[in-house]
């Protein structure tokens, strides 16, 4: 039975006062308050912003990047990525009844959406900086409790109360998933693999790769988690002039590429352009005693 987004209120914290939340009605569009009263306003698209205080230096992504995420990934050119995330999910949970489960940057929600359609019963909280791509998340995964926040401040979680937190091409931070991970839980990170797009950069001058980027992500994460596997996930595309200005402008390249600039550097290619997009699902498991 899919899980009622405000059944995951019980593991949250207030971000000003660490107090325990509660629902102020039926849905998250009601908003959420502490039981010392600091109140957090629900959006009618069904989220909830808890960003108080200071701004923060993390640029969210506006709502063309979102836009045209959510086309790029509708079309299904990396539903290879999501169903490899899926199934691994669903391995890492499964023995565990009723879990729960944190999207730390779910973006428009895709991959969450792919989690949760093998393990319904699961409590979900998902967390974006972009109002824009929570808008589309709260639509596309309405059984996740979706939350505006920023990854790199403290977590409005309680300690040890998820099973397993996603993290899909977002920030990382890993004292924060530590301690909000219950002993034993675990940590999926899909990031992009040497080689990513390698043909779209023959062309245009998208942002690179580290060559060592598994290796160091493990190394950036060592201090609070074990590195239990890492696999390459691969998606073959054909891409058309729209699809490759879709690709590029929906994640960080949009800020140093622009739509004008796709358009002519594609002009006499040959399309529809074949483009191999390569990634690395990783798993690490909560080093005992952290968090």
């Amino acid at each position: 039975m899919p899980s009622d987004p405000l059944s995951a209120v019980r593991f949250l914290l207030c971000p000003v006062c660490a107090a325990d939340m509660v629902a102020n009605g039926q849905r998250a569009a009601d908003g959420i308050r502490c039981t010392e009263g600091h109140r957090y306003d629900g959006a009618r698209q069904g989220y909830v912003n808890l960003l108080t205080g200071r701004g923060t230096s993390f640029v969210p992504d506006t709502a063309a990047m979102v836009a045209a995420r959510d086309t790029f990934l509708a079309a299904g050119g990396y539903e290879p990525l999501a169903e490899a995330l899926a199934a691994e999910a669903a391995r890492l949970l499964s023995g565990i009844a009723a879990p729960a489960v944190l999207d730390a940057g779910t973006g428009t929600g895709y991959y969450l959406a792919k989690v949760l359609d093998r393990r319904p019963d699961a409590a979900a909280v998902a967390l974006d900086i972009s109002k824009f791509a929570l808008r589309r998340a709260a639509h596309a995964v309405p059984a996740a409790l979706c939350l505006v926040w920023d990854i790199w401040r403290p977590l409005p979680l309680a300690a040890g109360c998820v099973d397993l937190v996603l993290n899909v091409f977002a920030p990382r931070n890993a004292a924060e998933f530590a301690r909000v991970l219950a002993p034993g839980g675990h940590l999926l990170v899909a990031t992009p693999a040497p080689g990513h797009l390698a043909q779209l950069r023959s062309i245009l001058p998208l942002l690179g790769i580290d060559t060592d980027k598994a290796a160091r992500l493990a190394d950036s994460l060592s201090g609070h988690f074990e590195q239990v596997s890492a696999a390459a996930v691969s998606a073959g595309l054909e891409l058309d002039a729209g699809a490759v200005e879709q690709l590029v402008m929906m994640g960080p390249n949009a800020h140093h590429v622009d739509a004008a600039g796709i358009r002519s550097a594609l002009a006499g290619t040959g399309l529809p352009l074949a483009v191999e997009a390569r990634f690395t699902l990783s798993v690490f498991r909560k080093k005992e005693g952290r968090g």
